[in-house]
């Protein structure tokens, strides 16, 4: 997409776009020439955007029952390279040994391990009866953040911010609200801009997709904030799950992929907040304005 075609789509999508998301109008004429708007006309096609830039973890956190005689443990598997903060909620018991009010276990399980939440026992005289609710966030949210100034996560430019934080496009929740946008060709180098331990990847997919991330790299902190960097082009991630990466290691190339308007990188730093992940505020250790010209790739 031409740059000033970028910009023309960007100013126009945070110009109409509302608080709880959006529905943009695309359009293909006979050339090829795509146009978007905010007004449905013949042939166009919704294009709707909502936050929902957070990968899945298809099952590596889970919730395993195990009875005994006489009752059931409950345990949480984290398969994943970042703690986890987890919370059982055992609701509808009956005949359990010491009631059967609601009972609620929070607890946060190490990377890769297994911990034990709860055991129940059922009461004599009958069977031991329950729902129960699994939820979880990525993240310690005892850790605080540290303050740290990110080097650009890219070599190249100069490039420009097309979306800032509280962008309504699509940086209005909380896990995306200090996100920044910074619109580069497809193929620009991607860079780690603090080190840690890469603790989830996306690598596969073709253009929008089914995750709305794209392809992506999360790295964890060692003050437990997590540096995400998404839209990424396909095939091109070239760090692993579990490896540790320093400021400045080649992570990717930036691309078109999920729920992107155009070429960019989407970089956002996040933290548990408490049975939840949200984006916290970060400044670059200099202004964008003032990056040297260089050639894309070249140190």
């Amino acid at each position: 997409m031409p740059a000033a075609r970028l910009l023309l789509l960007c100013t126009l999508f945070t110009a109409s776009a509302s608080s709880l998301g959006m529905t943009i109008y695309k359009t293909t004429d006979n050339y090829g020439v795509v146009s978007y708007s905010d007004r449905p006309s013949p042939g166009a096609k919704p294009f709707v955007f909502r936050e929902q830039m957070l990968e899945r973890v298809d099952g590596k956190v889970r919730l395993q029952t195990e009875p005994f005689p006489g009752g059931v443990r409950f345990l949480a598997r984290n398969e994943l390279y970042v703690p986890m903060e987890v919370e059982l909620r055992l609701d509808g018991l009956a005949n359990a040994f010491g009631g059967n009010a609601p009972r609620i276990v929070r607890r946060v399980v190490a990377p890769r391990s297994t911990l034990l939440l709860s055991a129940v026992l059922a009461a004599p005289g009958g069977p031991l009866k329950y729902k129960s609710n699994f939820q979880y966030a990525m993240g310690d949210p005892v850790l605080r953040s540290q303050a740290y100034r990110y080097p650009f996560p890219w070599k190249g430019g100069p490039f420009r911010i097309s979306q800032g934080p509280n962008g309504r496009f699509s940086h209005f929740g909380p896990k995306g609200r200090y996100a920044i946008d910074i619109a580069m060709p497809e193929g620009t180098p991607i860079i780690a801009a603090r080190g840690g331990v890469v603790v989830k990847i996306e690598n596969l997919q073709t253009g929008r997709g089914t995750n709305p991330a794209g392809n992506f790299v999360r790295i964890l902190h060692p003050d437990g904030t997590m540096g995400v960097y998404l839209h990424l082009m396909r095939g091109s991630v070239v760090v692993k799950e579990g490896q540790q990466v320093v400021v400045g290691q080649a992570l990717a190339k930036s691309g078109n992929t999920g729920n992107s308007s155009g070429p960019h990188l989407h970089f956002v730093v996040q933290r548990n907040v408490g049975l939840a992940l949200e984006s916290i505020p970060y400044q670059f250790d200099r202004p964008i304005g003032g990056m040297p010209d260089f050639t894309a790739g070249n140190p």
